[in-house]
């Protein structure tokens, strides 16, 4: 099956940008290895959130993207290769075609790396290597994207989440070939 977009990895990066994605109406994918560095946090520094657990925020997101329409599969990528469709990512569990693919793997930049994508030096705290991107969340390989902390930006949740629908907003604009923009509004 064919997506316009894949997402590897469902923290608030990637659950972010899934949620973006499916609410703009494009097919979307969203690959889960249920590793996020999220999962063992305590959260009171989210904003509009008073405190919550990592477990239940990662949860949420989730949610949040399946709702529009996001495909959550709990897998784990091992590979990105260039195919007809844009790229195939084979999984433990099966394959995956798609236009262009977001990564927010976190702490892990093994997958960018096999897949020809380049890296450099982080600046965070203990975050040795991230994805070298553009502003955008492009990459030097085409239609491969980063977004959050493997992205090279804070690892902080509200960081991260902005930074995933921020580079969702970028892919949507490239795929409608114009800017997006997702504004819901209160009715009267």
């Amino acid at each position: 099956m064919s997506y316009e977009v894949a997402i590897i990895g469902a923290g608030p990066a990637g659950a972010s940008a899934a949620l973006f994605t499916a609410k703009a109406g494009k097919k979307t994918v969203l690959l889960d290895s249920d590793h996020s560095i999220t999962k063992r946090a305590w959260i009171e520094n989210h904003y509009g959130v008073a405190e919550i657990t990592g477990p239940d925020l990662v949860e949420i997101g989730k949610k949040q993207a399946v709702k529009f329409g996001a495909e959550l599969v709990q897998t784990k990528a091992v590979t990105i290769t260039a195919s007809d469709e844009g790229f195939r990512i084979e999984t433990e569990n099966g394959s995956f075609e798609a236009r262009h693919v977001i990564l927010a793997t976190g702490l892990s930049v093994d997958l960018a790396e096999s897949a020809g994508v380049q890296t450099k030096p982080g600046t965070e705290p203990r975050i040795k290597t991230v994805i070298d991107t553009q502003h955008d969340g492009r990459t030097n390989v085409a239609g491969i994207w980063a977004a959050g902390t493997v992205a090279g930006v804070s690892v902080h949740t509200i960081v991260t989440a902005g930074d995933g629908a921020k580079v969702a907003i970028n892919v949507v604009s490239e795929l409608n070939g114009e800017r997006y923009v997702d504004h819901d509004v209160l009715k009267a």
